[in-house]
Order: structure tokens, then sequence, then C-alpha cells
């Protein structure tokens, strides 16, 4: 007998979910969609990381989205650091006196630095970006100046151009408490600054190649409310712990916000079927430490064979249950930080590791080294 077209597809896909082609990684994601390549702080791993040159890397090696951390300077400009501290991945000792370095709180730590917001922008352009891993090419350090977000958009913009796709940005906006304390800028003065720029960019709508994120709660609830621009909760920890829970210790305990207002709830409470629930109500999705995601053993064997007993050994022992829970929410799941070098909990190298999130379904990853995500992403299609 002849099957009619409509009639025949639809067994095939019987057959194909019977025989596990249903289990296709590509397919696990929210929307079924391919998982995204971020650039966490650009192509970090080859680049001094948050400048423009680590950005255009990670874009050559095709990535979808660049990810800015930014801060804001004394004059209100917002450019691209990790943190508000400029110590570790900028000259600034050799170029300001240490009479510049001021303590303050950040996230409940005193921190004695030279910070970003005590400094004007046309200050911090005289400093060049370092390499802050040792381990890391250390040839680039001095070459290349600190970036503001707008110089960001405009390379996103014309590389995306030149090469005919569309790159997205992933803004994080750091230690929105302690801009608006610490550093005097008053609640939300950061957040306003954001989405002025970001709806002139880009518009106001949730089809832009734009997501928001933030380790804070507050800030991204007061931006659920004035934008469409898609915003991610960031959850944190201390540590993984030999038995694969994570270790849960100031400052990475809580979001600080929730320090500040005397909300006892942690990030791993953030992740429970109630606090994905809470954050539905003004996320689209969650960024979670990896970890959080798999969990992994640390047994004392050497299963790799190398003579050491370290993170690549431990035993992987599966999902912990998160994408699927939060996919059930309609949260998409971003997990950070892939590194090829470094961070690498029960898998023999860093491609072998996001093989295994991307057949897990995440909707997307932070890597330091694109290339390697784009492999893996390419070999899913």
């Amino acid at each position: 007998m002849r099957l009619t077209a409509p009639f025949s597809l639809l067994l095939m896909t019987a057959l194909l979910q019977a025989c596990g082609g249903g289990d296709d990684p590509a397919l696990r994601t929210l929307d079924g969609q391919t998982p995204l390549v971020i650039g966490h702080r650009g192509a970090s791993g080859e680049r001094p990381e948050h400048t423009l040159e680590s950005y255009r890397l990670a874009i050559e090696q095709g990535a979808d989205f660049i990810e800015p951390d930014l801060v804001l300077t004394q004059d209100g400009a917002m450019v691209a650091r990790h943190e508000p501290m400029l110590d570790s991945t900028t000259d600034v000792a050799s170029k300001f006196p240490a009479s510049r370095m001021r303590t303050k709180n950040v996230d409940g730590v005193p921190t004695t630095a030279y910070f970003a917001s005590d400094f004007t922008l046309a200050e911090l352009k005289t400093l060049r970006a370092v390499q802050p891993r040792a381990s890391r090419p250390q040839g680039f350090n001095g070459l290349y100046e600190i970036p503001t977000i707008e110089e960001i958009i405009t390379l996103a913009k014309t590389e995306g151009a030149r090469l005919g796709r569309t790159i997205g940005i992933y803004p994080e906006i750091k230690h929105s408490t302690f801009h608006a304390v610490e550093a005097g800028f008053g609640a939300n003065t950061f957040e306003d600054k954001l989405l002025t720029l970001l709806h002139l960019a880009y518009g106001n709508t949730a089809s832009a190649p734009v997501y928001i994120q933030s380790f804070e709660v507050a800030n991204l609830q007061y931006l659920n409310g004035r934008t469409q621009l898609r915003l991610i909760q960031l959850i944190d920890a201390d540590d993984v712990k030999d038995d694969g829970s994570l270790s849960l210790v100031a400052p990475y305990r809580q979001p600080y916000d929730f320090v500040v207002r005397g909300d006892v709830r942690t990030f791993a409470d953030l992740l429970t079927p109630g606090g994905l629930d809470f954050v539905k109500t003004y996320a689209d999705g969650i960024g979670p430490w990896k970890p959080y995601l798999v969990r992994t053993v640390n047994d004392g064997v050497d299963r790799n064979g190398d003579g050491v007993v370290d993170g690549r050994d431990r035993r992987v022992e599966g999902s912990t249950g998160v994408v699927e829970a939060a996919h059930a929410r309609g949260l998409r799941v971003h997990p950070y930080t892939f590194r090829d070098d470094a961070g690498i909990y029960g898998f023999k190298d860093g491609r072998a590791e996001i093989d295994y999130f991307f057949k897990l379904g995440v909707d997307g990853l932070f890597t330091d080294f694109p290339a390697t995500g784009v492999a893996a992403r390419n070999a899913l299609r």
C-alpha cells in the first residue's frame, strides 16, 4: 500500500521517536533551535578580555553573541570590565599613583583597588588591557584600550553587516547595588542608562539580538517593567564539593540585593521549582554556573590515567533536572563558563564538556573559546 505524504511523515516521526530519533540534541532546547554560542568577554581565552579585539575574534570564530560586562566611569560612561576594579585586567598601576586607590564595599567585601567609578572615561582611555590569567597568551598585553558599550554595539553591527549575519550582544550589569550606593549613582541610574542606549540601538522588542543579565534580582525586576528586551537571571556558587553538591559561601551565596534586603533565599533556592516560578515572573531565562546542571562526584579515581586526580576525573552522574524544570516553565538556560584550559568537571577536554551540555539541551552557553563552542554547535546541525 502506498502511504500518503502526511501519513508517511507521521509514521516516520513515530518510528524515529521510538528509536531515539526524538532525542536529537538540537531539539532539546526550549524552542527546538540550535543553541547559542556566547563569546564570554569575547574570545578571552586568546585575547585580553573585554577589548574590541577580543570581541572581534569571537565574531570571526562564529560566536552568535558577544558578552560585555559593564561598569560605570566617574562621568557615567558604560565601559567593559569584568569588575569595577581595574587592577588585574589593566595597566592602571603603571599609569596612576596608588593615591588613586580606594577601599569600597563590593558585595559585602571591603576591597582596596583602583575603581572605574573613580576615573573619567578620558582617563580610562589611557589604560591598556592585560591578560589576567598567567597561563594564557601574554603577548597582547598593553596593546588594546577599554571599549565603551557604544563602541561594542558599533563593532557588532559593522561585523554583522560584513559577514551577513546578526551578531547579538549580551551585556551584564555588574554589581548594581555597588554602583547605586558605593559609587554614588543612585538606584537604577545604571539600568536606565543601559536601556536608553539599547532601545535606541535595537528598539524595545523581544526579537532584538539582545539579552541583559545580572546576578542581582531587583534590577532585573525593575527592567522587566520597562523593556521587552530579554532578561537573564544569573546563578552563582562558590565551589563544588566532592559529593557533587554546591558550596554556597558569601559573597557567592546570595544575590547581593537579597543580602541588603534581608531576604534569606540563596542562589540555589532560585533553581528549586518555587524559585524558578519566581524567576519566571520577571526574567526570560537563567544563566547558572554549569555545575548546577550536571551532577559530578569526586570519588578519588584517576579516570584518565594521568596520575593526577582533578576535575577531569570526576564521575559524571547526569542531569540535575534543572534544565528540564526551567524549560517546563518556558525559561531559557545559558550556563557559564566553558574553558578549554580550566574548569572541566568530569570531561576529558573542553569540546567533550560542551558536547555533553548541548546534548543535555541548554539553549546556549558562555565560552572563553568560541571556536570550540562553534565546532560543537555546528556538529549538531
